[in-house]
């Protein structure tokens, strides 16, 4: 049997959403390739209630054993509320828990992506002199990760100009994704196509929200699905219990609309796609660069991901929409005229596709490694 002491625990943790958990599970995956899963322990440590421990079955399905963790979890709000009253308590609560927690598992280093759910954890771990490793991936820095910077080792980026709001310890990676193998690539591609009877001389439309859906963009698609579908395919993610009460719009022909998918099937259609029209997500737009993808982003109203869209948009990487004010008819415009103009659709995506590092997941288990030594 194989020497406890040669066996590296390495300890994620996010969630809340899946944003925070995807990039986390990417580099979980490239280090267990690189060891071929001998010598690793991961343990994930999330919310109660999130969609991170889902996420942690599925790959758990795919690669192997990570053991998950439930934190209680409190959120401090920038502005009044009288939840933060009652989240003092339960961040106190998760404090206490994370020590007992350390003090179980005894991890070699705690890696974070940012959510709340980390932040005692993560001061926990410091005050036991165990390494951290923060991930930030918005351009604007979240609340979480402001808190923990000063406890990190090390802070990995997605974007250059994201050095100078961490300083010396800041490294710019790009955003870790997972990636199939060729010929499962090619597999589940044809599986895609048969499922959604794909018709290559039909240009496709890819509409999804996000992890939890949005029902801003879900309104505007719902409104248009039958005009788009006269000269489109398309397949529209909605989000968990955000599908049509419509019964009419799920029996128009090139209109599928579903919850969800999980990411790998997700990362297929969008290589399918001829267009995407998303929100501002990092996990969205690391897929749609990856991809190369033409797109219309939609930030959420009055969060970080304005920023990103402004970036993107600033660039020519993308096309921005805000979703104020926006209408079916409007975003139809733009969506036609993003597909029927060739030179706009190369710029879009030679553009998108150079604006995010490359092999993130492979960078960010390197540095993993050089603090483990």
């Amino acid at each position: 049997m194989e020497d406890d002491k040669k066996i590296k625990t390495i300890m994620l943790s996010g969630g809340g959403t899946g944003g925070s958990v995807a990039p986390l599970l990417a580099v979980a995956e490239a280090l267990w390739q690189e060891t071929g899963r001998a010598g690793l322990r991961f343990v994930f440590v999330g919310t109660k209630s999130g969609p991170e421990k889902d996420m942690v079955a599925a790959f758990n399905k795919e690669i192997g054993a990570m053991e998950f963790i439930p934190l209680i979890s409190g959120k401090w709000r920038r502005y009044f509320s009288l939840y933060n009253f009652f989240d003092i308590f339960k961040i106190l609560i998760a404090w206490f828990q994370s020590f007992s927690l350390l003090a179980k598992i005894r991890p070699d280093i705690v890696i974070s992506a940012g959510a709340f759910v980390s932040v005692p954890l993560v001061f926990a771990a410091a005050a036991k002199k165990i390494p951290v490793l923060i991930h930030q991936q918005d351009l604007r820095p979240g609340l979480a990760n402001k808190l923990m910077a000063p406890r990190a080792r090390a802070i990995t980026v997605v974007f250059e100009k994201s050095l100078l709001d961490f300083g010396a310890k800041a490294v710019w990676t790009g955003n870790p994704i997972r990636r199939l193998a060729p010929a499962q690539d090619e597999n589940l591609i044809k599986a895609l196509k048969i499922e959604y009877s794909l018709d290559n001389s039909i240009p496709l439309i890819l509409f999804f929200g996000g992890g939890l859906g949005a029902t801003g963009i879900n309104r505007l698609v719902f409104k248009a699905a039958s005009e788009l579908a006269k000269d489109y395919q398309i397949i529209h993610l909605t989000g968990k219990g955000k599908m049509p009460g419509e019964a009419g719009l799920l029996k128009i022909n090139n209109y599928h609309v579903l919850e969800s998918l999980d990411n790998l099937k997700l990362s297929g259609l969008i290589s399918l796609a001829e267009l995407v029209v998303s929100r501002a997500g990092l996990g969205a737009l690391t897929e749609l660069s990856y991809w190369r993808k033409p797109a219309i982003i939609i930030p959420m109203p009055g969060s970080h991901q304005e920023d990103n869209a402004a970036y993107f948009n600033k660039e020519r990487s993308a096309l921005s929409l805000n979703q104020t004010g926006l209408t079916s008819e409007k975003l139809l415009t733009e969506i036609r005229r993003a597909l029927n103009d060739s030179n706009l659709k190369r710029e879009l995506s030679n553009n998108i596709g150079k604006i995010m590092k490359r092999d993130a997941a492979e960078t960010i288990a390197g540095i993993v490694w050089e603090i483990l030594k």
